[in-house]
């Protein structure tokens, strides 16, 4: 049956995270109870945790690595028995089914566990990894079960033969490592340890799990310079120095080099020579025409996936069928790799070539067949044989053929229900058509010095890359360490970014596509061009669903659980004996008022002295971040007229006006903020702001003042707290409290509210 989808529409099933601190009495009491010496045993915590996360991202690398290494050796090295038996006494076809099989099994059991047990640690997690950041709660994102899956589903995607890499996923592995050690428990084990509690709060966990998506980058490259480049702080970056030498020390004990720190990464493109490999000014041309072939087949990956994606949403939802294509991904790549490699003739000496496992199949003896070195091994050896193998080792028919099937293979793969990265796959195919321009240019220039094929395969796996992920500077410094070698650091980054430019004026990138295919409230840094028409009033929700500063329990009960307010903040408001209307005194979480009714801090019980201790805000850390639902908390008829004072719990100065830059906006902040006349007469949620932007927020006209917004029972905030708050639309002034600053600040100016003085 087919399922409707429309990708401009977004899912009710995402939340924001709760990015703002709720600065209310016992947040106050508790900063103010700590000294210097506490705040330096935070901070000591605090790389504590980012060494911890490091090591651990690097000892699961390392794990991947040598599991994926040793079982597709093993299944190499059984087909290449089989076909070498069988060549010689007729009867491929057994190879053929032999290899077919091998793949599919052992594909079924890695999408198996992706699409029962945990779908959510499908594909690289990149994506994922970019929404959380971005202030999206995805569901499940960084569980314990979801590292396991991953962990598992990539080691038996790759080992199946899938065109896919093991990198993308160590981003995903790192963060759910970080999410976990930096809570100090684990809610699916239900184990908790008893530390690090200070950092139970999104604010915390968010930071932590960028350390450990900075973690797995430097695991999966050897790239912890690179990470300077994506704006990584020091403790980010302390995280993955320590996750590299890590990987590094385990990886060369392994191979028997325990003094020798050769293993930086799961990747290493080797080391080109500076002095064979140089390039001149008129290459530079070259380079561009090479990023402008990488954005636009770049681009065609990306439309090609698009509707691929589209087409799965829509009719191969059920999570059986999602297995049956894997498997028949996986058979058909054999079998695609092995008529390949069949009807080829382009056969090389085996003497002095690199080549894990070569296939004589039809050649004479000692030979190998050229196609096999691209078909038959892992996707990153098949890398680094292109990049270092002396010219001469591939005929160009076959590698036009291996780019033109690979192709297909790699777009039609990525989007299935199996743990895998794209990162591999691109460079693969980039490096196999770079390597077949430069045998090309090698024949137009009659053999001049400088038509290096090698050279041109790392630049065309530079290109591919760009143009389908979209990645600039950071992409640049991981190719330069990669390769070990910077002089070609300015080369990678004029194709890259031609690359980008080229693909961004057919489609976008491919992280941001299936972002929006899968209805994300994803807040870009940019505003859309044509948004600026559009107010604040035209996607507000009203009527406001508020709470009183003293209200009744069995209201309380009666919001939070009316299916059709899914609202996480509720503003308090309170009676103005001067005016009828009410005026806003702060606001409060769903998940304090989940806390205040499971210890039932009633007015009522606190007067009897039932209550027997006063809540702190430990009590609401031990329930993050799986806070009960509301059917779960019994609240008898008696509970239901007691009174229950949010005084003490709530934000008594949530933001109220929107003011953030619009070049370099912060995507965090609290989810729900008031709006409206006199008292809230309309909210507009994290989602709500996502979908529309923060220009829709500027109809004018502004007026020159002090660059500061205002906040409710604050003076004058400073810019950076406005700043880290436009992921939520805010109450608003009667009048323009922003400084229209050069980098074009927006305000959101609605109906006014009364100013505090």
């Amino acid at each position: 049956n087919e399922i409707p989808h429309n990708e401009k529409l977004l899912s009710l099933k995402y939340e924001s995270l709760d990015y703002d601190n709720s600065e209310n009495q016992l947040f106050l009491e508790e900063e103010r109870r700590i000294n210097h010496a506490a705040f330096r045993t935070v901070e000591i915590k605090r790389w504590v945790i980012c060494a911890m996360i490091g090591i651990l991202t690097g000892l699961v690398a390392c794990f991947i690595d040598i599991v994926v290494e040793n079982l597709a050796g093993l299944k190499y090295r059984v087909v290449k028995d089989n076909i070498d038996k069988f060549t010689a006494k007729g009867g491929l076809s057994f190879s053929l089914l032999l290899w077919a099989t091998l793949n599919a099994s052992v594909v079924m059991v890695g999408s198996l566990i992706v699409a029962f047990i945990e779908p959510v640690a499908a594909g690289s997690g990149i994506p994922q990894i970019k929404c959380y950041l971005n202030g999206v709660k995805i569901p499940h994102v960084v569980r314990l079960k979801t590292l396991v899956i991953k962990v598992c589903g990539v080691i038996l995607s790759v080992v199946g033969g899938l065109a896919v890499g093991k990198e993308g996923p160590m981003i995903h592995s790192g963060s759910v490592i970080a999410a976990g050690i930096s809570q100090g428990r684990s809610t699916s084990l239900k184990r908790d340890f008893k530390i690090f509690e200070y950092f139970r709060r999104d604010t915390e966990k968010r930071d932590f799990v960028s350390a450990g998506a900075a973690a797995g980058v430097s695991a999966a490259f050897g790239a912890p310079v690179g990470l300077l480049t994506l704006g990584c702080i020091s403790l980010q970056f302390f995280a993955s120095m320590i996750s590299t030498f890590t990987l590094n020390s385990v990886l060369s004990v392994y191979h028997g080099n325990a003094w020798d720190l050769s293993s930086p990464g799961l990747i290493n493109f080797g080391r080109f020579d500076s002095e064979k490999m140089g390039y001149t000014i008129q290459e530079i041309p070259i380079f561009i025409f090479m990023g402008v072939v990488g954005g636009i087949l770049g681009a065609l990956f990306n439309a090609l996936n698009y509707w691929l994606t589209m087409f799965r949403i829509r009719y191969i939802h059920r999570p059986c069928l999602q297995v049956v294509e894997a498997m028949l991904v996986a058979a058909v790549t054999a079998t695609v790799g092995f008529v390949m490699i069949y009807c080829s003739r382009d056969c090389q000496p085996i003497q002095g070539s690199s080549v894990a496992y070569p296939l004589q199949l039809f050649c004479a003896d000692g030979e190998y067949n050229s196609m096999a070195t691209a078909f038959f091994n892992t996707p990153e050896k098949s890398v680094v044989n292109l990049f270092h193998d002396p010219p001469g080792s591939y005929n160009p028919m076959t590698l036009g053929m291996f780019t033109l099937m690979y192709f297909f293979l790699a777009c039609w793969t990525y989007g299935l229900t199996v743990s895998a990265g794209v990162f591999i796959p691109s460079l693969l195919i980039g490096a196999a058509w770079g390597r077949l321009f430069g045998i090309s240019l090698s024949y137009l220039t009659k053999g001049s010095i400088w038509a290096d094929p090698g050279k041109y395969a790392l630049m065309g796996a530079a290109a591919q890359l760009g143009g389908i992920v979209r990645m600039t500077l950071s992409l640049t410094v991981i190719m330069m360490e990669a390769t070990g070698n910077v002089t070609y650091g300015f080369p990678i980054m004029l194709v890259l970014m031609t690359a980008k430019i080229v693909g961004d004026y057919f489609v976008e990138g491919l992280y941001d596509m299936h972002i929006q295919l899968q209805s994300v409230p994803f807040l870009h840094w940019e505003a859309p061009v044509t948004s600026h028409s559009l107010t604040a009033r035209e996607v507000m929700s009203t009527p406001v669903t508020c709470l009183r500063r003293i209200e009744r329990v069995g209201t309380v009960v009666d919001i939070l659980s009316d299916t059709s307010s899914n609202h996480n903040g509720f503003p308090v408001v309170e009676s103005n004996p001067d005016t009828t209307q009410a005026g806003l005194r702060g606001l409060i979480l769903r998940s304090q008022l989940i806390v205040l009714l499971k210890h039932k801090v009633f007015v009522e019980r606190a007067n009897l002295s039932l209550v027997q201790r006063r809540l702190k805000l430990k009590d609401f850390r031990d329930a993050y971040p799986r806070f009960p639902p509301i059917q779960s908390i019994h609240v008898s008829q008696d509970e239901r007229e007691c009174m229950i004072d949010l005084s003490e719990f709530m934000n008594p100065s949530p933001y109220t006006v929107l003011c953030v830059s619009g070049g370099n906006g912060d995507p965090q902040g609290p989810r729900q903020v008031p709006a409206g006349e006199g008292g809230p007469g309309g909210a507009v949620s994290g989602t709500d702001m996502r979908q529309c932007g923060p220009a829709e927020m500027c109809p004018g006209p502004w007026e020159l003042g002090t660059p500061f917004c205002r906040r409710w029972g604050e003076d004058w905030a400073s810019p950076r707290r406005c700043h880290s708050a436009w992921s939520t639309a805010m109450a608003v002034l009667p009048r323009p409290s922003c400084l229209l600053l050069p980098s074009h600040v927006y305000c959101l100016l609605l109906s006014p509210l009364p100013l505090l003085p």
